[in-house]
């Protein structure tokens, strides 16, 4: 599998709420820069963040771009998401069902087939704004 459709088949698998599909295209060791946050490693950790999201919040990726290193070991995808803020999450404003709309950059190291790195970029001010902070 090339990398452009790995990353593809990783947002397909977002917006599907398919998380096992997600976590299978990853390397044991990923590791996942948080938007403005720390780094986890592990597919253990990604599955606790996707959990933790998954409690606080409903989103959809639309408008995908995905660009890829003629090697396949670096890729960046442009995106829009959709979501909606479901319950409070920790250190965050109040949840009360807002809705917002974010343009989202992620990048990706691809090792041996499998996803090694994403990194999540979004604007954290705007998305304070949208939720009413």
């Amino acid at each position: 599998m090339n990398t452009e459709t790995s990353i593809r088949d990783y947002y397909a698998a977002f917006n599907r709420g398919d998380w096992e599909a997600m976590l299978s295209l990853l390397a044991q060791d990923v590791a996942h820069d948080v938007n403005q946050g720390r780094r986890e490693t592990g597919r253990d950790a990604f599955r606790a963040f996707l959990g933790r999201m998954e409690r606080a919040y409903r989103e959809r990726v639309e408008d995908l771009v995905v660009m890829a290193s003629p090697d396949g070991a670096r890729a960046a995808a442009e995106f829009t998401i959709h979501g909606e803020y479901l319950a409070t999450d920790e250190g965050l404003p109040e949840a009360r069902g807002q809705r917002y709309v974010l343009p989202v950059g992620a990048f990706f190291e691809v090792r041996d087939g499998r996803i090694a790195r994403v990194t999540n970029h979004y604007n954290l001010a705007d998305w304070l704004r949208q939720v009413g902070s």
